[in-house]
């Protein structure tokens, strides 16, 4: 049976479109989901995508962790739902507490647009089994308030438990602390990163391919996760 991936919208969404299309590439159906209200309509997995939610008053995510849906997919989360957050959505989910930290303004105060190379650390959540540990990929990244931020109990926590997902390598566009690309909680189902995974999903636009490993591993976990309840 097709995945079925929920792809939630905001007022301020740039990239829930493109990460419909990452999915559908990846073999799994896309299903909208709206902000404005709670069912998830019985999908599989959910991406909170990139963006500027509410147009990032406050602090990028803030108002969008309180949307209607987010009541619904916080609790599917904490029951072992996939959840993925790019860019926008890892903010979310950092407000929302599913995630630990939070992301701020870029230390040089720019926004920033490049492809970026990046590595991965964990290759055991939900969101990265089709990778191999320290696997260097490249994967774009965009956006103002990238830097994330923990105190030092936290990062520490997150290395020694090995919730780094993936890591910049040559050269940190947003001054994350040690150089953080994106990071998961414990049970490995819920992983929030800054680049665009979404953008590197076909040879259309230029990027590498590199992205589609996250859309295709999440349908690889679903079908395992089936089989073994089956």
């Amino acid at each position: 049976m097709t995945a079925r991936i929920g792809v939630v919208t905001f007022p301020g969404s740039l990239d829930d479109r493109d990460a419909q299309r990452a999915v559908r590439l990846a073999g799994a159906t896309p299903v909208p989901l709206w902000h404005g209200e709670t069912a998830l309509r019985g999908v599989d997995a959910v991406i909170l995508p990139g963006g500027f939610s509410y147009g990032d008053y406050l602090r990028g995510g803030a108002i969008a962790r309180f949307a209607p849906v987010m009541e619904t997919l916080i609790d599917a989360a904490k029951g072992g739902l996939p959840v993925l957050g790019i860019c926008n959505g890892f903010q979310i989910l950092c407000e929302s507490h599913l995630l630990p930290g939070v992301l701020t303004r870029n230390a040089h105060m720019r926004f920033r647009r490049r492809s970026q190379r990046l590595r991965v650390e964990n290759s055991a959540t939900a969101f990265t089994s089709h990778f191999d540990p320290g696997q260097e990929i490249v994967i774009p990244v965009k956006n103002g308030e990238g830097r994330y931020v923990a105190d030092e109990h936290t990062l520490d926590e997150l290395e020694g438990e090995g919730r780094v997902v993936f890591r910049y390598l040559d050269g940190n566009p947003s001054g994350a602390l040690r150089d953080i690309a994106g990071v998961t909680n414990a049970a490995g189902n819920v992983v929030g990163l800054m680049p665009h995974p979404e953008h590197a999903v076909e040879a259309l636009t230029g990027a590498s391919l590199d992205g589609l490993g996250m859309f295709t591993s999440v349908i690889a976990h679903l079908g395992q996760t089936a089989a073994a309840g089956s």
